[in-house]
């Protein structure tokens, strides 16, 4: 099986208590091909009310997944896990036809996103509360951990199954029924991670899944049901202030990981050729279409001139195409959109004074792509570092104090993901203490990790995926008071 032969037809359509159906209304979603504008197929388009019937089927389950033994729990982790890693290819080259990442890199997703039911089909056996006696004596404290209950996940296009199974995998640890919306440019990667979990022995209406092209409305419809009892939302910061908005008649519970605009600092004393490799890979993961994409370059003056040529040349050697072809680095931005929007920012950077090293436009022919692209002497109030860029542009401005490199790293509403690059150990102890980002990376330029706690601070959002905290999101805690005697 390649790409569209790892979905059956009928699983293009919603999954609700473990039955795969056709929304009742016969509207479909076309799923577009992004290397060239053509339709790769189509998925049911739910409306509220089957998002309602999704959430039904989450509560009707939630009372005996929350019994179910955690060792239970873990084991269906572990085998999806297993299954995941035996068809890496195949889920990889359908990943890559609908968001239009290269297949190695979309691999390397299946890759890090597996980890995350590995990583909690471990931990699913490790939630406890905790036992002892009173300070004054006369009685003892028991605290009991239990299950959030049933959530809703809305996840983006541009890691459709990482992002899914960084929630999914501790709800299902910690025993937690869920409906999961994903995005409508790229649901065949979660409806196919589904199918996956219901062969691992995921019990229906544990996990629903509910396609559909009115995010706000399905959203807002269960938000308002007293029976959702959390909301994980990975996105930009706008839509996430209105779920946070939504949430408060209620009182859910929620898990914000929105926009970022991180920086990557280069010192004066760094190793600018290891300084280059993690650029590379901060700016041009994902094509640059990452929360966690350096956003910001700010190089110390001394070295910013080697820096910049350097990294042009890395830059410039990239070869576009489309995502299934050999030999391609950079594949197409999801949609015409993500384009106009990167056109625009280097179109303005430049208007402001920039100068273009490399790139600097989008290439002739069909599709959404963008040239990797690295700009000198952009003003620091220049909208491209200010707003998220999104794409495979490197725009560089320089420093000449550590103290201005901190203040300007820190001059951003966001605070998700931050980069330095220095030799200096006590430097790097003051940057891990002054950056207001929720993950620092010093001298890498990957900071994702399952194990690691994924999370920003500030516009960026609250609560944490991945790591021990990660299972946290999903448990409550009920204290029991108890005479002893």
């Amino acid at each position: 099986m390649t790409g569209l032969d790892l979905l059956e037809s009928n699983k293009r359509n919603l999954l609700i208590g473990g039955t795969w159906r056709g929304a009742r209304s016969g509207e479909r979603i076309e799923v577009i091909d992004p290397a060239d504008g053509s339709v790769l197929t189509d998925v049911a388009d739910a409306s509220t009310d089957e998002a309602v019937e999704a959430l039904d089927a989450a509560v009707a389950a939630q009372a005996d997944w929350a019994r179910t033994p955690p060792r239970e729990r873990g084991e269906i982790l572990r085998r999806a896990f297993d299954l995941l890693t035996e068809r890496a290819d195949d889920v990889a080259h359908l990943m890559s036809l609908e968001m239009g990442k290269p297949v190695a890199e979309a691999k390397g997703e299946v890759g890090y996103g597996s980890e995350f039911f590995r990583w909690y089909s471990e931990e699913a056996v490790r939630i406890h509360g905790r036992w002892m006696q009173a300070p004054a004596g006369g009685s003892r404290l028991l605290t009991v951990r239990k299950p959030v209950g049933p959530c809703l996940f809305i996840t983006p296009w541009n890691f459709p199954l990482a992002m899914g199974t960084r929630k999914i995998g501790p709800a299902i640890a910690a025993g937690c029924t869920m409906v999961v919306k994903p995005a409508s440019q790229t649901p065949l990667t979660m409806l196919a991670l589904a199918a996956i979990l219901e062969e691992a022995g995921l019990p229906g209406g544990v996990l629903n899944v509910v396609t559909t092209s009115s995010t706000g409305e399905l959203s807002s419809t269960l938000q308002a049901d007293d029976r959702l009892r959390k909301v994980s939302f990975t996105g930009s910061t706008a839509v996430g202030r209105t779920i946070v908005a939504q949430s408060a008649d209620r009182l859910q519970r929620l898990s914000m990981e929105l926009g970022g605009n991180a920086p990557f600092l280069v010192f004066e004393d760094a190793d600018l050729d290891a300084a280059v490799d993690g650029a590379m890979v901060a700016k041009m993961r994902n094509m640059g279409e990452a929360c966690t994409s350096a956003n910001r370059f700010l190089v110390h003056s001394d070295v910013a001139a080697e820096f910049a040529e350097k990294l042009g040349r890395r830059m410039g050697a990239l070869t576009l195409g489309r995502g299934q072809d050999d030999g391609v680095d950079v594949g197409p931005l999801i949609d015409e959109k993500a384009l106009a929007g990167v056109s625009r920012l280097v179109a303005d950077a430049v208007h402001d004074g920039a100068t273009v090293v490399t790139g600097g436009s989008a290439p002739d022919g069909p599709g959404f792509f963008y040239s990797p692209t690295v700009l000198v002497d952009v003003p620091p109030g220049s909208a491209i570092n200010t707003e998220e860029i999104f794409g495979p542009v490197a725009p560089i401005t320089t420093f000449d104090t550590e103290a201005e490199a901190i203040e300007r790293a820190n001059d951003t509403e966001y605070g998700l993901a931050s980069y330095a690059y220095t030799r200096d150990l006590a430097r790097t102890i003051r940057l891990a203490e002054s950056l207001d980002f929720g993950m620092v990376g010093v001298n890498t330029g990957l900071v994702s990790n399952p194990a690691a706690p994924f999370g920003g601070m500030k516009q960026s959002g609250f609560g944490r995926e991945g790591g021990f905290e990660g299972i946290e999101e999903y448990l409550e805690t009920t204290y029991v008071a108890l005479p002893a005697d």
